[in-house]
């Protein structure tokens, strides 16, 4: 394999967030290394594989992509007392992904660019020199090399080893991280492969919900995420309540995943001199519902801008990469903190009688409002109409 010694910018982690990052600094000129550590990008996945279609439209694909296994019209809310709550898209739709085909699109994008890319290519240290990032020590081939630029952006996930290294603190608290397990289940009966299913209520899932994001007729993925499990795991509560569907009991398991998903803490600094974090390894999810890689993409083009003008200016140090923070925080931080508000409103302060009640008391507008970070006031003002939710709406001012 060949690569240089040295690059403007190393990035590490080939997930949406490291390959925005990558193609964007290549497409302005800069020199670029994109290091990944499992043999093969996209796999094994650790998502639900649900898009918004508009930021499917934002990364540079249409949507009859190869990577396109669905797409969803609506949602279905599956409500405590067993009502669903039908919800349908407007002015946009949801597309269920093959990670494994759609994180090899986006680095085929950042290669395109001019990004050398490396899978399977382990970090195992950043170079300092007076305590400042200057590159990074991999293990490329069985051999362990020094590679030197001037930035590094870390993008390794929710563990994000590489801000350890650098120095940056990312620990996240317990509360703000809800433990993910998933099935990708065939032979399964759906009952509309064009809407996603959300189940709800504490005697399913106490402080987090089950998902189910079909793939096709008889093929979905069924998840599960919720805050500081006690009684049993993630896993637990899932298999109990696959037992109670008909429709997935008998069904076949085609993959297993399971991960951390972090749902809050995010971070006011996210840079050091000559380093960045982007995607899950600065929380940089949707509190809510726990989606990532519209995010992740996001952050990376950021991210990518700031280096390039850092780059262009000589100057990589702390306070010029400073712009990264401010501007994601304007365009992207402030919404997700109000989104994040929300979320513990949901797993800290409903009850399901409580949860049953706003469904049933708003639309499908508001509930896409509310998960984009606006539309408090409208909940409010039917809460205050109805009795049996006017205290709760002083959690939302």
């Amino acid at each position: 394999m060949l690569f240089k010694n040295e690059y403007d910018v190393i990035i590490v982690g080939a997930g949406p967030g490291g390959s925005m990052a990558a193609r964007v600094c290549a497409e302005g000129g800069l020199s670029v290394l994109l290091l990944e550590k499992r043999q093969e990008i996209g796999a094994p996945k650790r998502c639900g594989e649900c898009l918004l279609n508009k930021e499917l439209q934002y990364l540079g694909f249409s949507d009859n992509e190869n990577f396109i296994m669905q797409k969803l019209d609506g949602s279905v809310f599956v409500l405590p007392n067993g009502k669903q709550k039908e919800i349908p898209f407007i002015n946009f739709y949801n597309v269920i992904l093959e990670r494994k085909l759609f994180d090899k699109a986006l680095c085929y994008k950042a290669a395109e660019a001019g990004a050398k890319i490396i899978a399977k290519a382990t970090v195992v240290d950043v170079l300092k020199t007076d305590g400042k990032v200057t590159g990074i020590k991999a293990k490329i081939d069985g051999k362990i090399i020094d590679i030197n630029s001037k930035i590094v952006i870390a993008s390794d996930g929710v563990e994000s080893k590489i801000a350890r290294m650098a120095g940056l603190n990312t620990t996240n608290k317990t509360n703000n991280m809800a433990p993910g397990f998933q099935y990708e289940l065939a032979g399964i009966k759906v009952k509309d492969e064009k809407k996603q299913y959300f189940f709800i209520g504490n005697d399913i899932v106490p402080r987090g919900y089950i998902w189910l994001f079909p793939k096709g007729k008889t093929v979905a993925n069924v998840g599960i995420g919720l805050v500081e499990p006690k009684e049993k795991t993630a896993k637990e509560y899932l298999d109990d309540w696959i037992k109670t569907q008909p429709e997935l009991k008998n069904s076949s398991i085609i993959e297993v995943n399971s991960g951390g998903i972090p749902i809050g803490g995010l971070l006011d600094n996210m840079v050091l001199d000559n380093f960045m974090i982007v995607g899950d390894a600065a929380h940089q999810v949707n509190p809510l519902h726990g989606g990532g890689i519209g995010e992740a993409a996001k952050a990376g083009e950021i991210a990518g801008n700031v280096a390039i003008k850092a780059i262009k200016a000589c100057d990589t140090s702390q306070k010029a990469l400073d712009e990264y923070n401010k501007v994601w925080w304007t365009e992207h931080g402030e919404k997700l903190k109000k989104i994040e508000k929300y979320r513990k409103i949901y797993t800290d302060k409903l009850t399901d009688r409580d949860i049953t009640i706003i469904f049933e008391s708003i639309n499908g507008e508001m509930v896409s409002e509310l998960a984009r970070g606006r539309g408090a006031e409208k909940l409010i003002k039917i809460m205050l109409k109805n009795p049996k939710l006017v205290m709760l709406a002083r959690h939302f001012l």
